[in-house]
């Protein structure tokens, strides 16, 4: 077959995973939250950074603001699920080998804080090989996921399935836990993003997701030798009429749940109804709602004092925000998890509670969750790294909670006062 040959096929490949709702391209890469958290988790990094150096971070993974960051980054849909599992102590082989070893522990903290404070794809290849020359024990590639969201246009996201997704699509026989095949891989799909960068992204998320759904299964690579294009069809066409028979399953179970953009209208409403003017997360504001974006009625603009108190970055992306008629005073700030990691509306949370203003130190602050996930969001709040979450007003609202009494609250209620009555404490 022909590279012209291979190249069509490939395009049509690409085209069809773009359209599979079901696939990494829809389902992660296109996904609001995904966004969301790339702040978060730069602000976790950089609080492991200060950790290592502050010779605070301790000797376990467990509990650790590594695990924090490294949980919340796994609980990212498909592409990234177990990516905490190259992070998790193993005594028996003393690996990773960061938490009993000050010195590895140091490196490891000047590789993340150098990464940080750099932009060059050149720059940050030097530091990912001055830690390689260290030959820290079980310290390798999986440390890419914590870079990716640092330079997502640099580094592609690494797992096993990326690897034999790669593998698949070249021919290449990168294997797992080197740096230097690491790199190796890292050149080669940036050459295939450039080749395919009209169908992709300069964010490497896309073709990583895109070689994340070969290497797991849900797609056939190209033919390289020895199979028929029309095989290779009809494989191609067979993954299509799965991904529709998923689809709709997907649609008969979605109507029975309720969605993060059904919640933030429900709150929308209800603070209008109760007399707070309303802020929607500035990358939501667009949504639609039963055919009217989530912006309508809402502010257009947050007011000065907000906008530009520190963490206004953060701030602007929480969910949904109650402000005071007459002033500029956050009255309550709602974070809802649908089904993501709830690290990152903590930590918006936090830069809303500790940004130092007075028109924000009073504010109720809610999780908004399904009523199954109160337990996650209570072991999150249990983290160390949200210690200070224990000084703050921050509750827990359950989705069945507010689905029952909000008309209600609507109707006769005045204040937060109804809200906290059907929230439960978390700061307790």
């Amino acid at each position: 077959m022909s590279a012209a040959d291979r190249s069509s096929l490939t395009r049509q490949l690409i085209a069809r995973w773009r359209e599979d709702s079901g696939a990494t391209y829809q389902s992660w890469f296109l996904w609001d939250e995904r966004i969301k958290n790339f702040r978060s988790i730069r602000r976790g990094i950089q609080q492991v950074v200060a950790e290592i150096e502050a010779g605070t971070f301790g000797v376990a993974y467990r509990g650790s603001s590594l695990e924090t960051v490294v949980h919340s980054i796994a609980e990212q849909r498909q592409i990234f699920k177990g990516a905490d599992h190259a992070f998790l102590w193993k005594p028996k082989l003393r690996i990773p080998d960061i938490y009993e070893s000050p010195a590895n522990q140091r490196a490891f903290g000047r590789l993340l804080h150098n990464c940080v404070c750099c932009d060059e794809a050149e720059d940050v290849i030097s530091h990912i090989r001055e830690i390689d020359a260290l030959k820290i024990k079980g310290l390798g590639p999986a440390v890419a996921n914590l870079l990716y969201f640092l330079h997502p246009i640099l580094i592609a996201p690494f797992n096993t399935a990326i690897v034999n997704g790669y593998n698949a699509m070249t021919g290449a026989k990168v294997k797992l836990g080197s740096w230097e095949q690491f790199l190796a891989m890292r050149g080669g799909i940036l050459d295939l993003n450039d080749q395919y960068r009209d169908l992709l992204s300069n964010d490497l998320g896309a073709i990583g997701g895109l070689l994340f759904d070969i290497g797991s299964g849900r797609y056939p690579a190209p033919p390289l030798d020895g199979e028929e294009p029309n095989d290779w069809g009809r494989r191609l066409d067979a993954v299509r009429a799965e991904a529709a028979k998923l689809d709709k399953t997907q649609l008969a179970q979605g109507e029975s749940e309720r969605t993060h953009t059904e919640m933030q209208a429900w709150l929308r409403d209800l603070g209008l109804a109760l007399g707070y003017r309303v802020w929607i997360a500035a990358n939501d504001r667009g949504r639609l709602f039963e055919g009217t974006p989530l912006r309508e009625g809402c502010l257009d603009l947050l007011p000065d004092e907000i906008a530009t108190a520190p963490g206004a970055d953060a701030i602007r992306l929480i969910d949904v925000l109650w402000l005071e008629q007459d002033s500029a005073r956050v009255a309550a700030a709602f974070e809802v998890e649908h089904s993501t990691s709830i690290y990152s509306g903590i930590v918006r949370m936090l830069d809303l509670a500790l940004s130092g203003s007075k028109f924000h130190a009073a504010a109720g602050l809610f999780l908004v969750a399904p009523g199954n996930r109160e337990k996650d969001v209570r072991a999150q709040i249990a983290r160390p790294a949200f210690s200070r979450v224990a000084d703050l007003d921050i509750s827990y609202l359950p989705y069945s909670e507010l689905e029952a009494h909000r008309e209600q609250i609507a109707r006769f209620g005045s204040g937060l006062k109804a809200i906290r009555a059907i929230a439960s404490p978390l700061s307790a």
